[in-house]
């Protein structure tokens, strides 16, 4: 048994037979084939995958080297940036608040914020109109408040590049620069990928009195015993720290991505601003306990983060719940999200109906991940997955292609 703390309480995720599970140990070894793979046909560095099944690892193996021009190893405890992996445990922090009373989820998010209680539309005809209704937390934790990433040439997420919001000197400045930029579209009418995760790590720390780093350490991390997560590395643990790359497609092999100093989720070493959608560095074994507490009902190792009904509760659709049509608007993308089997939660990615995403899983699994990492959660088969690469823009469908190497292990389905 391995433990993770430090006062040697050991933890409940200890490895196990995969048969004792109903799961095959000769199956499972499609995912060394398929890591294997990875590597050779792509000369991706390395990669890690955890597999748990009711609590118990049933696969846990490291591939590869920690870089294309570092020939060590890959450890099986290195240190990956985990990007967009981070919105969960924001979810997580900012529901602990809402267990606590600090806010309803039909809250003005001005309440909490007020440099953006002016925020405009900017609509198709390119005017700047006022906001139909108030933009509440519902909206804001479930990307349909009108906030945007900045990542395409549309005029909104233009003037989001230009802000540079995540050269911000701390969140505060980040939510000034944000008050400075167009909403894209009428708050809880459309789903849109956004900022709206960073915004709500700022309400955190207002409603806790704690930077959003040592509110996630005290409440989360300690209880979980997730001792190699956080915004910044340590010292004493930089030589486990990876090398970012971006995949190359027209040399077809991975370049090193550098960073830019002072910057969110790009420099790692000197952090004033903590993104809470995407600043946190991790491994794949703390990352699968975070999941494993998700999985338990909100508790691991006697630790409770969350109440059961809370994360049943953050893990249902609630895309008809915050989106509704307006004078001038429509349900489009509810419709597409619906045919499509994907919804959203609190947090979290759904799989609605499986059968619609052309993938093998069940309906009710909740997800997210990042440029190089991802993890599910499946309450049905009671399995998690955790696999991470430090490369951008890999060249494969990782999630998908490992989702089929983990189910067709199944031996004995709990559907």
């Amino acid at each position: 048994m391995v433990c993770f703390f430090s006062n040697s309480i050991c933890a409940q995720l200890i490895e196990v037979k995969p048969e004792n599970l109903g799961m095959s140990s000769e199956r499972l070894e499609r995912i060394t084939n398929l890591s294997k793979a990875y590597l050779n046909d792509y000369n991706i560095p390395g990669i890690v995958t955890i597999v748990s099944r009711k609590g118990k690892i049933v696969y846990y193996k490291a591939f590869g080297k920690r870089g294309v021009q570092d020939e060590t190893p890959l450890a099986k405890d290195d240190l990956f940036r985990i990007y967009s992996m981070t919105k969960p445990v924001t979810a997580v922090a900012i529901m602990q608040l809402y267990e606590q009373g600090k806010f309803q989820l039909n809250d003005a998010v001005s309440k909490f914020l007020p440099e953006l209680t002016d925020l405009k539309v900017l609509n198709e005809e390119g005017e700047l109109v006022n906001t139909l209704s108030a933009m509440t937390m519902h909206h804001l934790l479930t990307h349909t408040a009108g906030f945007s990433y900045g990542f395409s040439d549309d005029p909104v997420d233009i003037q989001y590049a230009n802000a540079n919001l995540f050269l911000s000197e701390d969140l505060d400045d980040f939510a000034n620069r944000v008050s400075k930029l167009p909403l894209k579209f009428q708050p809880g009418t459309r789903h849109q990928y956004s900022v709206a995760v960073d915004l709500t790590g700022l309400i955190i720390e207002r409603l806790s009195g704690q930077s959003l780093d040592k509110y996630f350490d005290e409440n989360i991390f300690k209880p979980l015993g997730m001792k190699d997560t956080f915004f910044q590395v340590p010292t004493d643990k930089r030589d486990r720290f990876l090398t970012r790359y971006r995949y190359d497609y027209i040399k077809k092999h991975p370049v090193e991505y550098p960073s830019t100093p002072k910057q969110a989720m790009s420099d790692f070493i000197n952090v004033s601003m903590f993104s809470g959608g995407g600043g946190l560095v991790s491994t794949a074994m703390d990352y699968m306990i975070f999941a494993e507490g998700l999985r338990n009902g909100g508790m691991y190792n006697g630790q409770r983060i969350l109440s059961s009904k809370t994360i049943k509760f953050m893990t249902k659709n609630h895309f008809e719940s915050v989106i509704k049509p307006f004078e001038g608007g429509d349900m489009n993308f509810l419709k597409k999200s619906n045919s499509d089997g994907f919804g959203w939660g609190i947090g979290f990615g759904l799989v609605t109906e499986s059968t619609k995403k052309g993938i093998i899983g069940s309906d009710g699994e909740y997800y997210w991940q990042g440029p190089s990492s991802i993890f599910w959660v499946d309450p049905t088969e009671d399995i998690i997955v955790v696999s991470m690469i430090q490369i951008m823009s890999a060249p494969f469908d990782r999630r998908s292609d490992i989702k089929i190497a983990t189910y067709q292990a199944i031996e004995e389905s709990y559907e």
